[in-house]
């Protein structure tokens, strides 16, 4: 099994944790990354676009004018789509994005990701992230400390003083570990888990 360094908010290392390798160190496919990260992008979507057909149109009920004697192409309603202000043809409609993906898959999308991460040394675990209090510029310093240009946090259970002390940071994400998912793993370049948050993570990803 692979092993990480565990590190205080201080960025002392007080000890070693074996990691899963099917979880933490397993080869990464990229195609399944990019299908997860489809999957979610696609349930983001409202699919609340839409237009007015030709029958839901207010008036042209009557025709407007005679069919025959005018010289004119016969017309049947001013709501008809070639008409200003008529019914739209083939616009859309109210709609959803989501598709079918597979439970096996998306397990092994996340364990990819993580992989990712794993692979390019892009994670760091603390044993806890214990603040005093409520402080955007303490949670900065610990930021800075580890040298992290943008990270997703993960920490193991609600921590409103790391919650709401991150919350203004620019490019910083903190994450229960119930949530993690391929997209935000992927979009912040580092990866930080407490020894908790990886204890949990194993075990839903094991079963």
């Amino acid at each position: 099994m692979a092993t990480v360094a565990i590190f205080d908010i201080d960025k002392k290392q007080v000890g070693e944790k074996e990691i899963a390798d099917a979880i933490f160190n397993t080869e990464v496919k990229p195609y399944l990354l990019h299908d997860m990260v489809r999957y979610q992008l696609a349930a983001r979507r409202q699919g609340t676009a839409a237009v007015k057909t030709r029958s839901q149109v207010a008036g042209g009920g009557k025709k407007p004018y005679r069919q025959k004697g005018t010289g004119n192409a016969r017309q049947g309603t001013v709501s008809a789509p070639h008409y200003v202000g008529g019914g739209v043809a083939f616009g859309p409609q109210p709609r959803s994005y989501k598709f079918k993906l597979n439970s096996k898959v998306k397990k092994a999308a996340l364990c990819s990701a993580l992989s990712s991460r794993f692979q390019s040394e892009k994670i760091t675990v603390l044993n806890e992230i214990n603040l005093a209090d409520i402080s955007t510029k303490q949670f900065a310093e610990v930021i800075k400390r580890f040298d992290l240009d943008g990270a997703l946090i993960v920490i193991d259970k609600p921590d409103n003083k790391v919650e709401l002390s991150a919350r203004n940071l620019k490019n910083v994400k903190v994450m229960r570990a119930e949530g993690v998912n391929v997209y935000d793993v992927l979009k912040y370049p580092n990866l930080v888990l407490t020894e908790a948050a990886v204890t949990a993570i194993e075990g839903a990803l094991d079963r």
